[in-house]
Order: structure tokens, then C-alpha cells, then sequence
């Protein structure tokens, strides 16, 4: 897209804007239930690298003729607890590093969202594996640098809120440059 929006113009398609949720993201209701009470549109498809990211649908009227996808913009890789990170880091390192490197060779900006934890939940480990506390904070640290990740640790109550947050400045910014 290569239009100048008008303030009215970007608010009427920053209403239209719809979440991405991949088919294969397990036990979401806590952040689909919530979008949909609140009258803001998901979509659930498979998506190459991350859980969750958006599309524009098309609007003829402001010269957007067909859907627009940002899942090789953003995609929002959530994870349930430190625990399933964990595994990540250990059993499952070479799929979760393929997913990473994927977003990074495409460009695309990769969040991790971490649910219901923090960096101090690391540092004591606060987590039921026997994954090294000093091991772990590396490793996270690590991915960030060499995957240009970004880390977000959010209470499991507002992971929809960060998701669709995310998915909407993304998308105004968006407009606004044009």
C-alpha cells in the first residue's frame, strides 16, 4: 500500500483489523474468549512462524482490494509458562530455533510472549524443570541478540490485550507512514 490515510480514514480500518490465531495454538480461550466479548474479530489459520498476527480485510472505498496479512510483518510466539519455554530450550531446540530463524530470514519482527512469569521467576527458578536458572536467562538473552526477538512477560488475564495492542500500533503505524 502506498496511500496517505486521513485520520478518519486510518480509524475506520484500524476497526477492521482482525487477529491471526494459528490452528495449531493449544488452550487459547483465555485470549480468544476475550476478543470476541469485546466485538474484536479473530480469524484461526495456520501460520508459518508464531501463534498470533493480524490481516486488514479488504475495503475497496480507501483502495485496499484485497486482504492484507502481517504475519510476515509480526507474529506475536506465545508461551504458556516457563516451563514449556523451558522445553523449548531444551528437547524441542532445534524446531523452536527453526521457527525463529524462519521469522528472522523473512524479515519479520518476532515477540515473545511469556505468560504469567518473570525474569526474578528465572532467576529463582521458579519453574518445575531442572533446566539451570543461569542456563535459562542465558539462553533467552542469547535468542534475543541472535534472533532480534523482543520479550514480553505478560499476566495470562491481559495476553489479549498485549496481542491485540501489539497488532493495532503495528498496523496505525503502518498507515500513518503510508
Amino acid at each position: 500500500m502506498n496511500y496517505k490515510y486521513s485520520e478518519k480514514e486510518i480509524s475506520t480500518l484500524l476497526k477492521s483489523l482482525i487477529i491471526l490465531s494459528d490452528t495449531r495454538e493449544r488452550e487459547n480461550r483465555h485470549i480468544l474468549q476475550p476478543l470476541h466479548e469485546k466485538g474484536m474479530e479473530f480469524l484461526e489459520i495456520k501460520l508459518d512462524a508464531g501463534d498470533y498476527s493480524y490481516m486488514l480485510p479488504k475495503n475497496e472505498k480507501l483502495g485496499i482490494v484485497r486482504d492484507t496479512y502481517f504475519d510476515n510483518d509480526i507474529v506475536i510466539e506465545r508461551k504458556a509458562s516457563l516451563e514449556e519455554l523451558s522445553r523449548n530450550f531444551t528437547k524441542d531446540r532445534s524446531r523452536f530455533e527453526s521457527e525463529l530463524l524462519r521469522a528472522k530470514m523473512n524479515s519479520c519482527k518476532m515477540i515473545l510472549m511469556i505468560e504469567g512469569n518473570s525474569y526474578t521467576d528465572i532467576f529463582y527458578h521458579s519453574y518445575k524443570t531442572k533446566f539451570n536458572e543461569n542456563a535459562f536467562f542465558a539462553s533467552l538473552i542469547s535468542y534475543k541478540a541472535k534472533f532480534g526477538i523482543d520479550i514480553a512477560f505478560i499476566d495470562q488475564l491481559f495476553s489479549w490485550k498485549y496481542i491485540y495492542a501489539t497488532c493495532y500500533y503495528h498496523l496505525k503505524n503502518y498507515l500513518k507512514r503510508g
